[in-house]
C-alpha cells in the first residue's frame, strides 16, 4: 500500500460545521470531509481492492465511495490531519491479513485434570441427596 499515493487521490471538502460555536460556525467551514473512491484507485492492488470491497462494504456508498467526515476541532487544517489517519487507519486495518489457526490438541494431562474435577463435581452433587437410612 502506497500510503502518499493514496493521499493524492483523495477529494476533500470543506462544509460548516453543525452545532454551537457562535460566529465561528456560521461564518467558517471547518468540518472537512474526506472522500475515496476505492475502484478508481491505482495505488492500490486488484486483490485490496476486492478485501476493501468486502470489509468496508458497510461504509461504502453505491458509486464504491468511502466518505469520512470530522468536525472535532474548530481548525480546517487539523480536522484535516485527522480525517486522513482516520481514513490510513481504517485501510490498515482492512488490509491486514489475519493469521491461520492451527488447530491444535490438548495434552493428556489436561484430558485427565478436566476429567478428575468433573468427577469430583459429579460426586459433590450426588453427596447433597437425603442419606439413606437404611
Amino acid at each position: 500500500m502506497n500510503k502518499e499515493g493514496i493521499i493524492q487521490e483523495l477529494k476533500f471538502k470543506a462544509v460548516r460545521s453543525s452545532g454551537a460555536g457562535g460566529q465561528n460556525v456560521n461564518k467558517v467551514s471547518t468540518k472537512v470531509e474526506l472522500s475515496f473512491e476505492l475502484e478508481k484507485s491505482t495505488n492500490l492492488s486488484e486483490i485490496e481492492k476486492n478485501r476493501l470491497l468486502k470489509k468496508l462494504a458497510h461504509k461504502l456508498t453505491k458509486e464504491k465511495e468511502l466518505i469520512l467526515q470530522c468536525e472535532e476541532t474548530r481548525s480546517q487544517h487539523k480536522n484535516k490531519e485527522l480525517v486522513i489517519k482516520k481514513f490510513l487507519k481504517i485501510l490498515e486495518t482492512n488490509l491486514r491479513v489475519p493469521k491461520r489457526r492451527i488447530k491444535t490438541k490438548p495434552t493428556r494431562s489436561a484430558i485427565e485434570k478436566r476429567l478428575k474435577s468433573k468427577k469430583r463435581a459429579a460426586q459433590k452433587k450426588a453427596n447433597r441427596g437425603k442419606p439413606d437410612l437404611d
